[in-house]
Parts: structure tokens; C-alpha cells; sequence
């Protein structure tokens, strides 16, 4: 009898664990995953028509992001702000194209996204075109009430101009 109530309720605690709360989803599900990779593919739509808003509002109010150059942007206001400048100066005609989308579940509300771009069309600081660049970045999602958001974003050069690829 004691050993049927222990496992009992060891299920019941795994299913605490791995469901979260007014989710019925478990850690890492299809449908978890294809909503947060649908999030990348709309922030990557977004920057390629050059649409600041487009691009951030999927960024919890207070996210904080830093971009490749090391600017650090705090919530969408302050990002959304910032994206728009980069697009109307050294963006106005990049574009992203991914490559590769990992994602990690830490917490049924809590993932890690790794994704790695090829950014082109930007321009240096005196309007010369730049070479392509691959760019990897790590993407914190949240879950709440449901919803996926952003709530950090690090974006680095895989091999900064003019350097050969790491191995």
C-alpha cells in the first residue's frame, strides 16, 4: 500500500514538473517549439521589411537586448527605438537569412533559442558596402498566460570581418 501511494505520487509531482500551469503542454513539446520558431521567422520578417515594430514586438516589456555591435537596448520602448535607427542608417538594405534554429527547453516556460543568420546589405560608417557576416544568437523565451515572448536576445559575429571561422 505504501509503495502504490509513493509512486502515485511521484507521478503526480513528474506531471507538476513537466506541465506548466494553465498549460497543458509538456517540456519541449511540437506545439510549444513551432510557436516559438514561428516568433524567429516573424523578428527575422520584421528586419527584412525594414520594420522596426514588426521586428520587437514579440520582446517582453522589460527585455533586455544586445546587438553585435555590443548596444544594449532595455525593454521594447528603448529597442524598437534603437532597431528603428540601425534600419534607417547601417541597415537600410540588410537582410537576414537563418540558417540554422535550435531550441532548448529549460522549464515548460522557459527556452533557449540559438539561431544563426547571415546578415548582408549593411554598410560601414562611411556608406561602403560591408561582406556578408554570420551572426549566432541566444534568445531567452517566457511563457505567460500562454504566450511566448522574448526576454533577452545576444547576438554576436560567428567570424568578425576579415577573420576566418572558429573551429
Amino acid at each position: 500500500m505504501k509503495r502504490s501511494l509513493l509512486i502515485a505520487l511521484a507521478a503526480v509531482l513528474l506531471s507538476a514538473i513537466l506541465v506548466s500551469p494553465g498549460n497543458t503542454q509538456p517540456l519541449g513539446s511540437s506545439q510549444n517549439e513551432d510557436a516559438i520558431k514561428a516568433i524567429i521567422v516573424e523578428m527575422i520578417d520584421g528586419f527584412n521589411k525594414h520594420d522596426a515594430k514588426a521586428a520587437t514586438r514579440m520582446y517582453t516589456p522589460q527585455a533586455d537586448l544586445v546587438t553585435v555591435r555590443g548596444e544594449a537596448f532595455k525593454g521594447t520602448v528603448e529597442f524598437e527605438k534603437g532597431l528603428a535607427a540601425i534600419l534607417t542608417t547601417r541597415a537600410k538594405n540588410a537582410t537576414l537569412k537563418t540558417l540554422d534554429m535550435r531550441i532548448r527547453f529549460i522549464r515548460p516556460d522557459v527556452a533557449l533559442a540559438h539561431v544563426t543568420n547571415e546578415l548582408s546589405g549593411l554598410v560601414n560608417t562611411d556608406g561602403a558596402p560591408l561582406p556578408s557576416q554570420k551572426e549566432h544568437s541566444i534568445r531567452v523565451f517566457v511563457k505567460n498566460d500562454g504566450v511566448w515572448s522574448v526576454e533577452a536576445f545576444h547576438n554576436t559575429m560567428i567570424a568578425p570581418f576579415g577573420t576566418s571561422q572558429p573551429r
